[in-house]
């Protein structure tokens, strides 16, 4: 065997076919495409995503639903039970952060009654639920 030798399997290599040279290939004049309609112009007769024929396309025809808040994340919640985990006495924002309790693009944080709180911390300048803020102080704690 020597490279100058080597060609492709028998019927591996197909010849393409050559449409619209003359009658007498049999596939002269309409190339196959038949007469008018979409798929005899040429584009392959590629229309937009959704597009339905002129009918009312699907995502038209269905009602509009939802809302995201672009703002959702600039405030942060975090369980009362979780403070019971952190070794400070005194937490604020940043030491929230630091302890991974709260997103990286939250600008503010806030505190939610989940859970119990045992021992008696000091919250500064954190957002506080009226039932978080009631369980902190009755441990000991204080809010400001």
């Amino acid at each position: 065997m020597h490279l100058n030798t080597l060609k492709p399997a028998a019927g591996a290599r197909k010849a393409r076919v050559r449409v619209g040279r003359g009658i007498g290939s049999g596939l002269g004049k309409t190339a196959g495409r038949g007469h008018k309609g979409q798929y005899a112009r040429a584009g392959k007769g590629k229309v937009k995503p959704g597009f339905e024929g002129g009918q009312m396309p699907l995502q038209r025809r269905l009602p509009k639903i939802g809302f995201r808040s672009q703002k959702a994340h600039e405030v942060s919640e975090v369980l009362l039970y979780k403070l019971d985990a952190l070794k400070v006495d005194v937490i604020d924002f940043a030491a929230l952060r630091e302890a991974g309790l709260i997103e990286k693009r939250a600008e503010r944080a806030k505190i939610v009654k989940k859970g119990e709180i045992t021992r008696a911390v000091k919250l500064k300048g954190v957002a506080v639920t009226a039932g978080a803020k009631a369980a902190i102080e009755a441990a000991g704690g204080s809010v400001e």
